[in-house]
């Protein structure tokens, strides 16, 4: 049974995920790598590991730097590696990595 406009409601999306995490590198133009660190249980053991996984994200404007904790959201693919983009930098660091 069709509706009367003839169209059907577009399908409700998800939320973008966003992640916190490292920068550990800058040397690319408008790209950063971040580093992101989460604590899962060991299946056998129960032991909690930190696990760590790289994110390449787009800077626009190069504004953060190695050692600066930022928020990360998905976006849509914008290379063969990039699937993120800076949201904010939520801690500025004083060392240099």
């Amino acid at each position: 049974m069709a509706e009367a406009s003839g169209t059907a409601p577009a399908p409700a999306r998800r939320p973008r995920q966003s992640k916190v995490g490292v920068v550990t590198s800058t040397k690319m133009q408008k790209t950063i790598v971040v580093q992101v660190t989460r604590t899962v249980r060991h299946p056998l053991y129960g032991r909690y590991i930190r696990v760590h996984k790289k994110f390449y994200a787009h800077d626009e404007h190069g504004e953060a730097r190695p050692g600066d904790t930022v928020r990360i959201v998905e976006t849509r693919p914008l290379s063969r590696l990039k699937r993120w983009r800076l949201v904010e930098i939520l801690s500025r660091s004083t060392r240099v990595l």
